[in-house]
């Protein structure tokens, strides 16, 4: 029930492993990672030029020495078992041929894993294929995977050769994670930023074009095992861990509640957390917060871990915030592409956040069940805000997408703005008030933002992560995994400005967001002219919104 009231015992619920396509081959070893937050900031690395010759790499310049492809059973996806691939597995690795060969052996078949091909071109330098979405031929940008049989003194070069977008912040000094499993076992050091010399520039000429990816780097040990990833990984086997934690304990289960939303193609549990104060729900608005339509975003996982760490503590705001407010929370929104690895896509084939609007039960439960979810608490209540948080491969900081049709009165308009302000204010080592977009386009009708809008929640945002870090406040600095759960704590601390009864920050903010719509407009602050007849592309440059206009038009 929606409003069952936390605090009642709530029957235990299973957590049962992954469930995959049965193509898909997957190893039995578990890959856990330990959390670690650097002593300084990582600062960007210089960025570099694109390479002067665009030279093809290809197979017959080299020998393929990993190769994972799932062999799909058609065009679309048909049946998932827990595993995988029943049967033995085969060797997509090359063998070595004894102590003395320094092939690197290459392993991506582990759950978020993505890399499809490896061909050793020279004796230290490496081409890498990643793996398209499932059921599609496109997608291309997440990584991660396993790498062995390493020397620590060479220098060695690795390019990823089919990258989609034509832009990226690598070429503005985001680099790469490794994960060193020694280093981890120790010395306690986690995922951290390395690469040098590294590139993003145009690859092959065909259509469509791909682009190119590569860095150079020395490996901390000789024969360690280490991962290379283009996030930090946040698997749906890491939710599982976080809320049987969350179940077990006496204190945090009074007041929170997990339910299964729905279940996805491949039959994953898509988890529903309500969070409220027991006692009641009567007179309590509703915030609703879901993460991961995106599978290959996983900063926004950890975002929402920060959100929930921060709802679920003793702490005296997230005491009074569980007092105001029911949280409805889906922190995984699409199970399925987090399992398998993809960038943006479910198993649909096609990406779950353009499908509110046309979305059916049994090709996109997660949305359609959100969707519906929402509708039926705003039959009962006010939804004060909805929060879909996202990642964003070309700008950096943090920044929010609203809704300004350009239809309202002035004053509704400038309250679309209030909250991003707010949380520029909070946050303003991190968050960009300058990146935020209000325009409603036609292409982003099917996303959860404006779907949600559209319902009847009037602040309905998309939070968008930076794969990269922050420019702000002096910084120049990739983001560590504790910045972005500090993003949800910070979510937290705005919420309770937005909706403080006492109006003056709220007053101050719509005097500021004026003036700075005055000054886009080249009016001077103050001077008293109306801009609630300018439309909201006029108040926006024309620089492309979502991350994903580039490869889905």
């Amino acid at each position: 029930q929606p409003w069952r009231s936390p605090g009642e015992p709530q029957a235990p619920f299973s957590l049962p492993p992954p469930r995959w396509p049965v193509e898909c081959e997957v190893i039995q070893e578990t890959i856990e990672h330990i959390e670690w937050t650097p002593p300084k900031p990582e600062p960007f690395c210089p960025p570099m030029g694109p390479e002067q010759t665009l030279y093809t790499l290809s197979e017959e310049q080299g020998t393929v020495v990993y190769h994972s492809s799932p062999v799909l059973q058609g065009s679309r996806f048909i049946r998932a078992r827990v595993g995988g691939a029943p049967g033995p597995l085969s060797s997509p690795a090359a063998p070595l041929e004894g102590p003395q060969d320094t092939t690197l052996l290459f392993e991506s078949r582990f759950e978020s894993g993505n890399l499809q091909k490896a061909i050793k071109v020279g004796p230290h330098e490496y081409v890498l294929m990643l793996r398209p979405d499932l059921y599609t031929a496109k997608h291309t940008q997440w990584f991660y995977f396993r790498v062995q049989n390493m020397r620590q003194e060479p220098l060695y070069r690795f390019t990823i050769a089919n990258m989609a977008k034509p832009k990226s912040l690598y070429g503005q000094g985001l680099q790469p994670l490794l994960y060193s499993q020694q280093d981890a076992q120790s010395r306690g050091i986690g995922w951290r930023r390395v690469g040098t010399n590294v590139r993003y520039c145009r690859g092959s000429a065909g259509e469509p074009p791909t682009f190119r990816l590569s860095w150079t780097v020395r490996f901390p040990h000789d024969g360690d095992t280490c991962f290379f990833a283009a996030c930090y990984p946040y698997t749906y086997s890491d939710l599982q861990r976080y809320l049987r934690a969350l179940a077990a304990d006496p204190t945090r289960s009074r007041y929170c509640t997990v339910r299964a939303l729905c279940r996805s193609l491949a039959g994953n549990t898509v988890y529903l957390l309500t969070i409220t104060s027991p006692g009641g729900t009567a007179g309590k608005r509703v915030v609703v917060a879901s993460a991961r339509a995106h599978p290959g975003e996983s900063g926004g996982s950890w975002a929402m871990r920060g959100f929930l760490d921060f709802l679920l503590s003793s702490h005296a705001d997230a005491r009074l915030l569980r007092r105001l407010f029911v949280f409805k929370v889906v922190p995984m929104l699409n199970p399925d592409g987090v399992v398998v690895g993809n960038s943006r896509c479910s198993l649909a084939g096609q990406d779950p956040n353009r499908a509110y609007g046309r979305a059916l039960p049994g090709s996109f439960p997660g949305v359609w069940h959100l969707r519906a979810m929402v509708q039926r608490v705003l039959a009962e209540r006010e939804v004060v805000l909805y929060c879909d948080f996202h990642g964003h491969s070309r700008k950096n900081n943090v920044f929010m997408y609203g809704c300004d049709a350009g239809g309202d009165s002035t004053g509704t308009r400038l309250r679309q703005r209030v909250f991003p302000l707010m949380l520029s204010k909070n946050a303003p080592d991190k968050f960009s008030f300058s990146s935020c977009k209000f325009q409603v386009q036609k292409s982003k009708e099917g996303t959860g933002r404006v779907s949600m809008w559209r319902l009847g929640v009037s602040h309905s945002y998309t939070l968008e992560v930076a794969f990269s870090g922050s420019t702000l406040g002096g910084r120049s600095s990739h983001f560590s995994v504790e910045d972005l759960k500090s993003l949800g704590r910070l979510l937290c601390d705005t919420l309770l400005d937005f909706c403080d009864p006492e109006p003056a920050k709220l007053r101050q903010c719509l005097v500021e967001a004026d003036a700075l719509l005055q000054r886009q407009m080249g009016r001077e602050p103050g001077s008293g002219g109306s801009w609630s007849d300018v439309s909201p592309s006029e108040l926006e440059s024309s620089t492309s919104g979502s991350d994903s206009s580039v490869s889905d038009g």
